[in-house]
Parts: structure tokens; C-alpha cells; sequence
């Protein structure tokens, strides 16, 4: 039997982290989509569902909460797991992303290590389980 593969987007203006997140999830058995700014992403989250956003809080265009209060307005993103990731880490922040059901805040930098364990607690098993019966 064969799940299907989470997608997860990154929304993020830095080119590392972008890089980064490719680093972190190779092997995972994700499709990993990155976009560099709120505009380029809602191209592809116009018609399609992730299993899991990152969404960067800081960015040029527009912020990621910004972006957030927009997407949850479309049937098809009202509840899209969603993880913010920031080096702005103010409880102002964290409160507007609770209350638009943020799953987890991620303060940057973070570990390859944390984000793995974030994609598989909030994507499903990315990984095959060998442990499985």
C-alpha cells in the first residue's frame, strides 16, 4: 500500500532557507515546493491544497501573516496545516498566528533536526515506517 506523497510549500524571501528546507527534506518522500515571495506562491495555492505551509513572517511583498489572513479566506485554505517560521519571534506574532491556526511557530535559525520532526508531525509519515507490521 502506497500513500500518496505530502506536498509542502515554503514561502520564504531567503534564498538559504529555501536551500535549506531542499537539504532538510531530501529523503523524506515530500514534494517540496518553494516560492520566494506571498505573489509567486499564490500562483500554486490559487488551485491546489498543500499538506503543510511555511510561511516566512517577514518578506518584501507582504508579510506572511498578511498572507495567512488572506489564504484562510479561500474555501480551499481554511484549514491548510500551516507552520510560520520567523526570526521575529514577539508573543504579538505568535497570538495573531494562533488565532489563524498556525499548528507551530518555528523561531529561525532552526535545526535540520527540528524541521524534520515538524514536517512528520504535521504531514503524516513522509518516511516509510520499517517498524510497520
Amino acid at each position: 500500500m502506497t500513500a500518496a506523497t505530502p506536498t509542502i510549500v515554503v514561502v520564504d524571501d531567503s534564498a538559504a532557507v529555501r536551500v535549506f528546507f531542499e537539504r532538510v527534506v531530501s529523503g523524506l518522500g515530500v514534494d517540496l515546493r518553494t516560492f520566494a515571495s506571498a505573489a509567486e506562491a499564490m500562483s500554486f495555492l490559487d488551485h491546489r491544497q498543500p499538506d503543510l505551509l511555511f510561511l516566512d513572517i517577514i518578506m518584501p511583498d507582504k508579510d506572511g501573516l498578511t498572507f495567512l489572513q488572506e489564504l484562510r479566506r479561500m474555501p480551499l485554505h481554511e484549514s491548510t496545516p500551516t507552520i510560520v517560521i520567523s526570526s521575529k519571534d514577539y508573543a504579538q506574532d505568535r497570538a495573531t498566528a494562533k488565532a489563524l491556526g498556525v499548528v507551530e511557530y518555528l523561531p529561525k535559525p532552526m535545526t535540520g533536526k527540528a524541521l524534520q520532526q515538524a514536517i512528520l508531525r504535521h504531514a503524516g509519515p513522509a518516511v516509510p515506517d520499517n517498524d510497520a507490521t
